[in-house]
């Protein structure tokens, strides 16, 4: 989607698309979501040909640079029945990639990588990209790698950026680390510092919002259904088997629900979106009863934020309310459902053979490389990072949105969440395949 250079250039706001073709009509009210750049608090920046012209390998043409009317719309989904498009306003980003005119000297770039939180598929490969991509500019500025949870003191750390001379700086990492991003640029923009920000998602839940996906997602789902796998093995192998699968997803479930869906041998998946309960009609021991006098075995995927709320308080009491980022602390709802489900079992049928076989792959998972697909995203995701810093952008976070690599706001990003809709169809699908009950949400 592209709109005229006039229409798209400035600070944002309602734009509109050019005239259609005649039969066609076009998408009114878009409203462009502004961009910062470097050059709104250090106005007389000059700017220079991208030396990518000069690059045996890109041989640039005309569309080989991104204009500034070069836009990708958020929303692409639309009700014919009440007329097309809708009214709007449709909100829209400045497309990802490389621009002809670049406010870095490339010779005398220093940029600094700084990751933080817990390992993910693909971390190495946005590392890497950024350093060679960094070299097809042909800087020579040298990176910074500093990985922690936690001690973020923002003076100290503007303060670093400043001192060690970086003038681009690479923030990897989540929802938290997305919030601290904002902080660092605001400060950098206060002092008016020529440093751009660029932020890559980092969360193997998948739980930032507004992008379609983060990177080391579908390495996640992969890893996670070989542990299904494994866990159906166990559970069909055994009397009155039942294999139960802890997954990642502090917040949201998108990584059992995914491998849920692709395994086709979870007979309940339990996400924190969607409360459950163990006792009585409709709970989670009336069903897999049934399941398991029908089959003689059932696998459970559960998701580690899933349950908080009906874990015993007393069960909570040596355990620190906060991490070291502020985080909740949760419990590990794997052990104790096991725990619980030995309980029922021996209470309900004390006569009868029972096994829980209790896996908890979360450490394989996050350690392994990425696969080709999470691989080749990580690659675009260095590479549209770099292109948007040396096009003076900053306080930017890219990612791809409907398939189109996008420059976002950081402070949006950072606001945005993206839990797992329970009343959408990838939902409904669950239910279809598992049979599992609701609890309660009808």
């Amino acid at each position: 989607m592209a709109l005229s250079p006039n229409d798209a250039a400035g600070a944002g706001g309602d734009r509109r698309a050019p005239a259609a073709e005649e039969g066609h009509r076009p998408i009114q009210n878009i409203r462009l979501q502004r961009l910062p750049h470097l050059t709104d608090y250090l106005p007389d920046l000059q700017t220079q040909t991208n030396p990518l012209d000069k690059n045996p390998f890109f041989h640039p043409i005309t569309e080989f640079y991104i204009t500034p009317s070069d836009v990708i719309l958020r929303h692409i989904l639309h009700d014919l029945s009440g007329g097309f498009p809708s009214p709007g306003p449709h909100l829209a980003y400045n497309r990802a990639g490389p621009r002809k005119q670049i406010y870095f000297e490339p010779g005398h770039v220093r940029a600094g990588i700084v990751t933080c939180g817990g390992l993910c598929p693909g971390m190495n490969t946005v590392i890497r990209e950024l350093v060679v991509g960094c070299g097809s500019y042909m800087a020579n500025g040298g990176t910074v790698l500093e990985t922690s949870r936690g001690g973020f003191d923002l003076d100290k750390i503007v303060n670093a950026i400043e001192n060690r001379g970086f003038n681009q700086v690479y923030i990897i990492g989540g929802d938290g680390t997305m919030r601290g991003m904002v902080e660092i640029f605001n400060e950098i923009k206060r002092r008016k510092l020529n440093i751009a920000v660029a932020g890559i998602p980092k969360t193997v839940d998948n739980d930032v919002g507004i992008i379609d996906k983060s990177f080391g997602f579908q390495t996640a789902v992969e890893m996670a259904q070989q542990a299904i796998n494994a866990a159906h093995t166990e559970a069909e192998s055994a009397v009155n088997g039942i294999g139960l699968v802890k997954l990642m997803g502090r917040s949201t479930g998108h990584i059992a629900l995914h491998a849920t869906l692709s395994s086709r041998d979870v007979d309940c998946c339990l996400i924190p979106e969607n409360d459950f309960y163990l006792e009585g009609k409709g709970g989670l021991f009336e069903y897999l009863d049934k399941r398991l006098k029908d089959n003689g075995h059932a696998v459970v995927v559960v998701a580690e934020g899933a349950g908080q709320d009906i874990i015993p308080k007393s069960d909570q009491s040596h355990v620190a309310e906060k991490d070291e980022s502020g985080n909740p602390v949760f419990l590990d709802v794997g052990g104790w459902l096991k725990s619980e489900l030995k309980k029922w079992w021996d209470r309900d049928h004390p006569k009868e053979l029972f096994t829980v076989k209790y896996i908890d792959p979360t450490y394989m998972i996050r350690a392994v490389p990425a696969n080709a697909t999470d691989n080749l995203y990580c690659t675009l995701l260095a590479h549209s990072a770099i292109h948007g810093a040396m096009a003076g952008y900053t306080g930017f976070v890219c990612g791809p949105i409907n398939g189109n690599y996008a420059y976002i706001p950081v402070e949006e990003v950072a606001r945005a969440k993206n839990p797992v809709n329970t009343r959408d169809h990838k939902w409904a699908w669950v239910r279809s395949i598992t049979n599992q009950p609701d609890f309660g949400r009808g």
